[in-house]
């Protein structure tokens, strides 16, 4: 397996300062965080979702993707996948973001996928979801690239089942599943050995994060809230050793929104802590 960083975790290091930073981490690939930056949010402190210093604008000039593409080859790190926020129908968003991933090199992208809030039936959304899913292929082929629907709490893809659903219907050379066991946490727990084996061929990326009880509740119910990777409620090192079990060679993005670390040192314990999980090959029973 392989190691990326989803920019969406350092918000203050700056597109071009994260190479050297990753590369000497030693770190593998990057993912590029890819949405507009509202101009009242320019200028306000780094956050998350806010002002965000490591992320593709949409309309970003190819000269400087095509720079960004030289330095990543020069640091030796791949362009893993892009990661924009699209919304289910919309052809002219989802085309801008093919173009910054096909000039950065990057083989995938992730793809909109309908939010679930009870206003809406399922099966509605789902119908939707898949004629969306059909027009995007053309696109994905044109483009070369694999389009990535990821298992998110309060989406119709919460679970790797649901994911599976969707994808299901296309050639898992066009689309698979960025599976997410943090999200999942939140919504759509499954075995995560039993969602793999399901996912099979569809299992094409991976996100680490974590989440864990806080300490007030809401609504007189637990509240849930991102912890750092090493603790909460996903069992990485289980994890891990049934993503061997299913022989899964493809990246692991780090994710963390705990804010208990500063950036470099998100990615610093990252690749140390999953250098010795992927040590381990058994997998024990749960």
């Amino acid at each position: 397996m392989k190691w990326s960083l989803f920019t969406v975790a350092v918000p203050d290091i700056s597109v071009f300062e994260l190479l050297p930073i990753a590369k000497e981490a030693g770190l593998n690939g990057i993912e590029w965080r890819c949405c507009t930056i509202a101009p009242e949010n320019k200028g306000k402190p780094f956050s998350f979702w806010g002002n965000h210093q490591c992320t593709i604008e949409p309309d970003a000039d190819i000269s400087l993707l095509q720079s960004l593409r030289k330095e990543m080859d020069d640091h030796e790190l791949a362009n893993a996948a892009v990661m924009p926020y699209l919304k289910v129908g919309d052809m002219d968003a989802a085309e801008q973001v093919l173009r910054i991933a096909h000039a950065l090199g990057a083989p995938m992208m992730r793809i909109g996928v309908h939010g679930y809030n009870r206003s809406k039936s399922y099966n509605e959304l789902y119908d939707e979801q898949v004629k969306y899913m059909e027009q995007l292929i053309p696109l994905l082929r044109k483009y070369e690239m694999k389009g990535l629907v990821e298992t998110h709490h309060g989406t119709i893809a919460a679970s790797a089942s649901a994911a599976h659903r969707l994808v299901s219907h296309f050639d898992p050379q066009d689309v698979g599943v960025l599976f997410d066991p943090g999200n999942m946490v939140f919504e759509g727990y499954e075995n995560h050995r039993m969602g793999l084996e399901i996912l099979g061929p569809y299992l094409a990326h991976v996100h680490v994060k974590n989440a864990d009880v806080a300490p007030e509740r809401d609504d007189s119910a637990p509240k849930l809230v991102w912890s750092p990777p090493e603790e909460g409620f996903v069992r990485w090192p289980q994890v891990m050793a049934d993503l061997q079990a299913v022989g899964y060679d493809g990246f692991c993005g780090v994710e963390d929104f705990s804010g208990t670390r500063s950036s470099v040192q998100i990615i610093q314990h990252f690749v140390s802590w999953m250098n010795e999980l992927s040590k381990q090959t058994t997998s024990p029973a749960t």
